[in-house]
């Protein structure tokens, strides 16, 4: 496939993501920020500080290549999507939570994003590197991640009854277009990321339950409910992966295939890491559950 194609192509993935996205949100998501202190603080201060901070240990603990370091800190700085919605529903997360933490941590990436990458890039290949994201490619990862989030919003808001109907194969086409991203890595890359799998699956799986576990325990120590800290949980633990493919493979952005390897890894683990940590949490939900089927009241997030 072009250069030429590839510009085009992986932005339309991007904006159809994020359409998908906006389709779920109202302004009311925003405003219900404030019901949620506890949770909306442990949730933020883990995404934006803690989970670089450890994906930056295991890429030195591991001495990984300077493209895969830089891989795995761009799938860290990335913000939840709709999979982690799709999760928090069916493992029993306040998906009400979930919902406003994907758009207030959509809206952050957009600005510690840029900051992560540059200064992993700076760091991993040297500050003389032209790759990173500069002002013009940040307004580019701007405009392909806000503007059909708020065309979303903006169709919910018009015709609430249609974006309602919409919302589930929205998240179905998500996958889609996740697995689509993943088979446009492999098709390139395929014995290259064959050869890599045994360098970085350690690390990707290891950074998968460590973002989990911190999204989870981290609100149960503040006494937040369980269903929130589900919620968190999955927020946090399930990263935006088709974002970071097409950051990272762009010829508009990053335009460096191998720094995809770390998030088309994470697109297939995530799944099944996520379905055995939800069997799990989801079980404390029901006994955390009166025997007339009413939630046992819990301290408010």
């Amino acid at each position: 496939m072009s250069n030429g194609a590839l510009v085009v192509l992986f932005p339309i993935a991007v904006a159809i993501i994020m359409l998908g996205l906006g389709l779920t949100l109202t302004l009311e998501d925003f405003r219900r920020v404030v019901r949620y202190p506890k949770a909306m603080v442990v949730c933020l201060v883990s995404q934006m500080l803690i989970l670089p901070a450890i994906c930056l240990g295991l890429v030195v603990l591991f001495d990984l290549r300077p493209e895969l370091a830089i891989g795995m800190m761009l799938l860290a700085a990335s913000p939840g999507g709709s999979t982690a919605s799709l999760y928090s529903h069916l493992f029993k997360g306040d998906l009400a939570l979930n919902i406003s933490l994907t758009a207030v941590n959509s809206v952050l990436a957009l600005f510690t994003l840029p900051v992560i990458v540059n200064l992993s890039v700076a760091g991993f290949l040297g500050s003389d590197s032209s790759l990173g994201l500069q002002f013009d490619k940040v307004i580019q990862v701007f405009a392909v991640v806000l503007i059909p989030i708020a065309i979303g919003m903006a169709i919910r808001a018009r015709f609430t009854g249609f974006a309602t109907r919409m919302e589930r194969p929205v998240k179905i086409l998500s996958v889609v277009v996740l697995l689509l991203l993943i088979g446009s890595v492999i098709s390139g890359l395929g014995k290259e990321i064959i050869d890599t799998l045994p360098q970085i699956i350690v690390v990707v799986v290891a950074f998968n339950l460590f973002s989990m576990l911190i999204g989870y325990f981290g609100p149960r120590l503040l006494r937040v409910g369980e269903r929130e800290s589900i919620a968190s949980a999955f927020e946090i633990g399930l990263h935006n992966a088709s974002l970071t493919i097409a950051i990272a493979m762009s010829p508009a952005l990053l335009d460096n295939p191998k720094m995809a390897i770390p998030s088309v890894t994470y697109g297939f683990v995530m799944f099944f890491t996520a379905a055995i940590f939800g069997l799990l949490v989801s079980r404390r939900v029901r006994a955390a559950t009166e025997p007339t089927g009413r939630p046992v009241t819990a301290d408010r997030a």
